[in-house]
């Protein structure tokens, strides 16, 4: 999935939620910018996340992060990388130490534009993140990276205890939940 397949699949993408669809059209914009996948685009740019679940469907892997310090998907920057689906898989590995990553579809599975904080030298900026939904096995071990404190299974009920009232990992959460995409 290059720039031109993830503008077609943007421009394909439809979603009930209202925040998320006011915000398709400003990803669309955004593969037009040269920039668009390198963090040097300082108000903003291409990131990828992995919604990680186990095939039941009852537990989200996720990651209490180092920096922001909340419980958050796995995912990270496109660093130059036009393919998200595969940056995706890719932080999921490394962030996780999994190798039972399966994607399940290809498509996207959700978008999110969220700010991210100023720190040191790296101003306050949008991050564009397209995310995948990715099975694995809750039985294979582990392995925090330097990205987080800590990693868990979280059982579907739990996760708004785990996240609070961020909506982009609730909607995911409800996304799951309704999916065609199952078992």
């Amino acid at each position: 999935m290059d720039r031109i397949s993830l503008r077609e699949n943007l421009e394909k993408y439809r979603t009930p939620f209202e925040e998320e669809a006011s915000f398709v059209q400003d990803f669309i914009d955004l593969t037009y910018d040269d920039l668009a996948f390198s963090r040097e685009r300082l108000q903003g740019h291409f990131t990828a996340s992995a919604w990680i679940v186990n095939k039941r469907r009852t537990h989200s892997l996720m990651a209490l992060h180092r920096k922001l310090n909340k419980w958050l998907q796995l995912g990270g920057h496109a660093d130059g990388h036009e393919n998200l689906m595969q940056v995706a898989l890719a932080e999921a590995q490394e962030e996780s130490g999994l190798t039972s990553l399966r994607l399940v579809d290809s498509r996207i599975f959700d978008i999110d534009r969220h700010t991210i904080p100023e720190r040191g030298n790296v101003p306050e900026h949008f991050h564009y993140d397209v995310r995948f939904l990715i099975e694995a096995e809750m039985n294979e071990p582990l392995v925090i990276s330097e990205e987080s404190r800590d990693l868990a299974w979280i059982s579907f009920d739990a996760v708004e205890d785990f996240v609070g009232p961020n909506q982009s990992i609730l909607r995911m959460l409800e996304k799951t939940s309704k999916s065609e995409i199952l078992l």
